[in-house]
């Protein structure tokens, strides 16, 4: 199915809309003062150790000194073994005999500063892909365990046939496969390692000429993200209305992503470029509790803490020849309104769905088919379960 992606930037906030059949069918925003630190990674220098807490702070250049505890400094694995020393059952060594005070260190952010509390480090550095993340100071290559048991291993071999093929130059360095990789191609999974390990080879050599207290790298923003998880085969135009950010996206897809880079276009039209597919009304839609449907039928979404209950009603549609055809075609477009509502809105976890009540056990396998086929256009991997007295869960 093909696609357009439009990108809407500001300074204070970047919105990117995915348009099928001239609908938005995904919504994502990204707002600056909202991004975290988590995941970045810095050239650190020791500023102090302290013995008795067995932790050290660590200069990454921002207000407040980072913190970094013994547990989290990585040590080399044992001979033979998997894991480091401490992890096999033994004390980690004394961290003031593993750093000390004017000692520069790579470091990644794994918890953001919080009131007068600095961010929290790791030496252990990993960097995320589409579906896999890239740990190039250990070989083993982990299975998400969300994933079934019966692929795990198939995908284990997979993965280590095309890192030791020496994709991007290397064959070095450990990788884990996300969930979303269970159905990758070998092509997507050596993309995903060619563009990890290039991103290594950067902060590598970063770390070679920038001075202590460096950003080295920075997790992917969503204009990146964008060509790394949004564009495919499928996608037609990636279109920004920012010609800075336009040159920006397309020398870093050039590097990473070329196949991407291909389809980015600069948008010069007058009119915003949100206005092109009325966005921003479909934004408003899909905040609001009640969601029409073309034939007259409704949805009611409420969302919860702990799921999202959807109601599904006739409405005014009485156009079929009788009321099991009528709730029939009601449900049949409701279940397609209820997966792209499920994007819009970025919806998870557990979602109930009460379907209007259907006497034929054909209209109610056909719904669930239809919901089905739906939700397998998602990246996020779903799992639809049967009609029950109490109703459905994702």
């Amino acid at each position: 199915m093909q696609q357009d992606i439009l990108i809407n930037w500001s300074p204070q906030e970047t919105r990117v809309a995915v348009i099928e059949h001239g609908a938005v069918q995904e919504l994502h925003v990204e707002r600056a003062l909202e991004r975290g630190l988590v995941g970045n990674i810095y050239l650190g220098k020791v500023a102090r150790v302290l013995p008795g807490m067995q932790s050290a702070f660590i200069d990454i250049g921002l207000e407040r000194a980072a913190f970094l505890h013994v547990g989290d400094l990585w040590q080399k694995p044992l001979e033979g073994e998997g894991l480091p020393a401490h992890r096999n059952g033994g004390p980690p060594r004394p961290i003031e005999k593993q750093v000390f005070e004017g000692q520069t260190l790579m470091v990644q952010v794994i918890k953001d500063p919080i009131g007068t509390k600095g961010a929290r480090l790791s030496t252990q550095v990993s960097i995320a892909g589409r579906m896999l993340v890239f740990l190039p100071q250990d070989d083993h290559i982990g299975v998400s365990q969300k994933i079934p048991a019966g692929l795990r291993d198939e995908l284990r071999t997979r993965v280590q046939a095309l890192a030791s093929a020496g994709v991007a130059g290397g064959k070095t360095g450990g990788f884990i496969l996300r969930t979303n990789a269970e159905d990758a191609t070998d092509a997507e999974l050596a993309d995903d390692i060619a563009y990890l390990r290039k991103a290594w080879a950067r902060i590598k050599d970063a770390a070679t000429r920038q001075p202590p207290a460096s950003l080295l790298h920075e997790d992917l923003n969503l204009l990146q993200r964008v060509l790394r998880d949004l564009a495919g085969d499928h996608t037609q135009a990636i279109r920004i209305d920012s010609m800075e950010q336009f040159h920006a996206l397309m020398a870093f897809g050039r590097e990473f992503m070329p196949a991407a880079a291909g389809h980015l276009q600069h948008y010069k039209g007058e009119r915003p470029i949100f206005d092109l597919y009325s966005v921003d009304e479909e934004i408003g839609k899909a905040l609001g509790r009640r969601v029409d449907l073309k034939s007259g039928g409704y949805l009611v979404i409420d969302q919860t803490e702990a799921l999202t209950t959807i109601d599904v009603n006739t409405g005014g549609y009485v156009g079929a020849r009788n009321f099991d055809d009528t709730v029939f075609k009601t449900n049949l477009e409701a279940a397609q309104a209820i997966a792209r509502q499920l994007r819009l809105r970025n919806l998870g976890g557990i979602v109930i769905i009460d379907f209007i009540d259907m006497a034929q056990a054909e209209h109610q396998q056909a719904v669930l088919a239809e919901l089905r086929k739906q939700l397998a256009r998602d990246r996020v991997k779903t799992q639809v379960g049967a009609f029950r007295r109490w109703g459905w869960w994702r």
